[in-house]
């Protein structure tokens, strides 16, 4: 298995595989086995500084080109992630542990719309020309950032590598990325497949590495741009290393998401979305919707229906695609989260179902309902990032709005109900960046995607993921002579 999922070195800088060994090991570990597949190296500061030139270089190139000759590598980048679809998502489960049930469709998958949105967007890039009282007009022009740094998270490897790249590389630039220490083997990919698919070498670059080489990246000043998928601890360093060198950012961090199910919602689609906002990827997602409100009417039936439904869940091997729970992403976190559930029991939470973590090789922990949550109890309040759904009751509508806003966070929020007006005032009143009705978790690259307070700022995804990996110029034209006082 070793040399199946071993790549052929551990950084991709210039167009071609890099290894340093002096740097620190990094083992990949398959979460189904525990079993360490591959072995790879931190940058060292020599990797880094290669990649951050061949980056410099290469983007001065690239951003003369123009948006339709951009857009044409990333549009065949795409064409050729979906033509390599089921060998990235077996890569990709091998990388996280989640089920191929979900790899095929929401992972590469994702990474090749994106590549393929901003690739049809590239050639639309434009100024604007603005007239002035008296014959003058002024002109704008939208230029690349220059030299953009992306650092992932280990929940969507290829999916977020592609997130930032493509908008990135439509608009001009060029990329440096660091993918999770956890997770180092999709992003070598997407650099594998965009030099096939005609970009230049240099134009995205990836290197492995630890916080330390996170920091080395985010400081360094030949970079313009930093663009981070992570946590809020993580977002703070960043963020604030960014700012010292006033850095354009993008930070997409955690969240504590509600859904709210009022009495006259759809129930199978409230619990539907309650399943996938909460034990998708086995609950390792950052939107997920984990604090869910049911109005008192209906909050038994809730509940017991989802109990009923997790019935179905089918927990084991990911590569077995009937699986839909995988693994934890390691054994670390899957304590943490038995953790989580320990202090739910310990503070009067009513732990319907689960709750167990499941011996055996792999990092497995049951999927887990509580409910009669309170507001305070911790799991009402902090981030698991595992499988935990906590059911809260509510009575009245701006009650619900009320301890759904209550929290630091504010990435997203669901609301379920028949009533069209009152979804979308709530949908108005939460404090959240991506919202849905009657639905949850849905991120087409089409959407807007982000967050509001503690979790984060700036879009991913969308016409508004330009204007994060862009600047504009104004020129000012006079036509007329120029006057002075004197």
């Amino acid at each position: 298995m070793t040399s199946t999922y071993q790549p052929e070195a551990s950084h991709f800088i210039n167009g071609r595989y890099v290894e340093d060994t002096r740097g620190e090991k990094i083992e990949v570990i398959y979460p189904h086995s525990g079993e360490v597949i591959a072995t790879l190296h931190a940058a060292t500061p020599e990797i880094v500084d290669a990649a951050l030139d061949a980056a410099k270089v290469a983007q001065v190139e690239w951003a003369k080109l123009s948006g339709t000759e951009r857009g044409r590598v990333l549009r065949k980048a795409a064409d050729l992630m979906r033509a390599r679809n089921r060998e990235l998502s077996d890569l990709e489960t091998h990388n996280t542990g989640k089920p191929m049930s979900e790899t095929l469709v929401a992972d590469a998958a994702s990474g090749a719309d994106a590549l393929e949105y901003f690739g049809g967007l590239a050639a639309t890039l434009t100024g604007e020309h603005i007239p002035v009282a008296g014959g003058d007009f002024a002109y704008t022009r939208r230029e690349a950032l220059g030299v953009c740094v992306g650092i992932g998270a280990w929940n969507y490897p290829i999916q977020i590598a592609s997130w930032k790249a493509a908008p990135s590389l439509a608009c001009g630039n060029a990329m440096v990325f660091k993918p999770s220490e956890m997770t180092p083997l999709t992003a070598l990919k997407l650099a594998e497949i965009l030099i096939e698919a005609g970009a230049p070498a240099g134009i995205f670059n990836v290197v492995q590495g630890y916080g330390a080489v996170g920091g080395a990246l985010v400081t360094d000043p030949r970079v313009a741009k930093v663009s981070l998928t992570g946590s809020v601890p993580t977002g703070r360093k960043v963020f604030a290393a960014a700012a010292d060198g006033i850095r354009h950012v993008t930070m997409e961090l955690g969240g504590k998401s509600p859904i709210v199910v009022f009495e006259d919602a759809d129930i199978e689609n409230a619990v539907s979305a309650a399943i996938n906002g909460n034990f998708y990827s086995t609950g390792q997602i950052c939107s997920n919707g984990t604090r869910v409100f049911v109005q008192e009417a209906i909050y038994d039936a809730f509940v017991a229906r989802v109990a009923q439904r997790m019935e179905g869940a089918k927990i084991g091997d990911p590569m077995d695609e009937a699986t839909t729970i995988g693994p934890m992403i390691s054994a670390r976190q899957r304590d943490t989260v038995a953790g989580y559930i320990e202090k739910g029991r310990a503070e009067g939470a009513r732990l319907v179902k689960g709750g167990k973590i499941i011996e055996g090789d792999g990092f497995y922990i049951e999927p887990t309902l509580f409910a009669d949550v309170e507001d305070n109890m911790t799991i009402a309040r902090e981030e698991i990032f595992g499988p935990v759904m906590s059911v809260l009751k509510f009575s009245t509508e701006d009650e619900a709005v009320a301890r759904a806003n209550a929290t630091d966070f504010g990435l997203a929020a669901g609301v379920f109900t028949r009533d069209l007006t009152r979804a979308h005032r709530v949908a108005a009143a939460f404090e959240a960046g991506t919202c849905y009705i009657n639905a949850y978790n849905l991120t087409p690259v089409e959407v807007p995607f982000g967050g509001v307070k503690m979790s984060g700022v700036g879009r991913e995804n969308s016409k508004a993921a330009i204007e994060h990996y862009s600047q504009i110029k104004t020129v000012y034209v006079g036509m007329n002579d120029t006057e002075a006082p004197f």
